[in-house]
């Protein structure tokens, strides 16, 4: 296998097998999209030009407002709660959560996370804050009103994004699982797996509950996947290709993650990974 390195990180490069075709990923969008080359991508990513997502539902959007984002936030995961933005960030050494200031992507307070944790998903549920890490199966806890940390968890495996149905933390890891566990205990209570007609869709990443759905960024593409949380089946695809105008790319761009839904006023809001901008868009279903 060639390896290709990145200057930002030095990252392997992953080789993805389609149909018998051998293909290098090596572009800067493609290296460190949560925590580094995290293996070959799975055939039906999400890429909605397939033979499979073609026969589902797909949607385009309308940018409604952008805002301000802070280009070296290394995004993993957004939250949006009774007004109030929160976002985590990756990279081992630089990892946070942090409150953000919508209008002017100002941070308005932040905890670090120590080394060798690299910080993934965040939800809020109740009057916690939960954050997971990539591949140090730690899972901490903070009172979300101040960031004090209560508590931490054990699990197996890597992790990736986070979200709730309002009773279960629910949890990606990369694969094609979604995990559903206990806020309390951080056990397993039922595990789903995504399929698009029968073929499984992995590389799920940062989720978001959205009107009873489940919406996962799919790692190195700009598609967002919307499932249905009883059967796992991929019901719509969002196309969100070319969100980030050239005009706003600087070259240090990662890729597209982060989903937060205001309920309140049902607002949409995505951005990326070392992303200038922050957007709301509305959708509109393509075919």
């Amino acid at each position: 296998m060639a390896i290709l390195s990145s200057m930002r990180r030095s990252r392997t490069a992953s080789v993805v097998i389609l149909f018998g075709t051998i293909a290098f990923v090596s572009t800067a969008g493609a290296f460190g999209a949560c925590g580094g080359d995290r293996g070959a991508a799975s055939a039906a990513n999400g890429d909605t030009t397939g033979t499979v997502a073609s026969r589902t539902p797909t949607y385009s959007f309308e940018v409604v407002q952008s805002y301000p984002h802070d280009p070296k936030a290394f995004t993993q995961g957004l939250v949006w709660r009774d007004d109030r933005l929160f976002e985590s960030t990756g990279q081992v050494g630089s990892s946070n959560i942090r409150e953000v200031e919508l209008t002017t992507g100002r941070v308005i307070r932040q905890q670090d996370l120590e080394t060798p944790h690299f910080g993934e998903g965040i939800v809020l549920l109740g009057e916690k804050l939960f954050q997971i890490t990539w591949t140090t199966g730690k899972a901490f806890v903070y009172d979300w009103k101040s960031f004090k940390r209560t508590g931490e968890f054990t699990y197996d495996g890597e992790g990736w994004g986070l979200t709730t149905d309002g009773s279960a933390i629910i949890m990606s890891n990369g694969t094609s699982a979604i995990v559903w566990r206990d806020p309390a205990t951080f056990a397993v209570q039922k595990t789903i797996t995504v399929t698009d007609h029968g073929t499984p869709v992995s590389q799920l990443n940062e989720l978001e509950w959205v009107k009873g759905e489940i919406w996962a960024n799919i790692w190195q593409s700009e598609q967002i996947a919307r499932i249905d949380p009883a059967t796992g089946n991929v019901t719509g695809w969002i196309d969100l290709k070319g969100i980030l105008p050239s005009i706003d790319r600087t070259g240090n761009e990662d890729v597209m993650n982060g989903i937060a839904y205001d309920a309140a006023r049902d607002r949409l809001f995505v951005t990326g990974k070392l992303w200038s901008k922050l957007y709301e868009i509305t959708l509109k279903q393509r075919s």
